[in-house]
């Protein structure tokens, strides 16, 4: 008999739904920020992990130097 087991993996993903309400509560003028602001959950997580890979790169040049 083989053993069948699945591995499930559930993302949640925080920052687009964090998003999305604030898209929501702006355009229902529940809040007054910046557009800015507003977008933060989409291009805070993607500006991280680019000044993480900019430091790794950054350290690995000058580790081979």
């Amino acid at each position: 008999m083989s053993n069948n087991t699945k591995n499930v993996s559930v993302n949640f993903p925080i920052f687009g739904i964090l998003g999305l309400i604030f898209i929501t509560l702006k355009l229902t003028g529940h809040i007054t920020w910046s557009w800015l602001w507003v977008l933060s959950p989409f291009w805070i997580p993607l500006g991280l992990a680019l000044l993480i890979f900019l430091i790794v790169f950054l350290f690995a040049f000058f580790e081979n130097k």
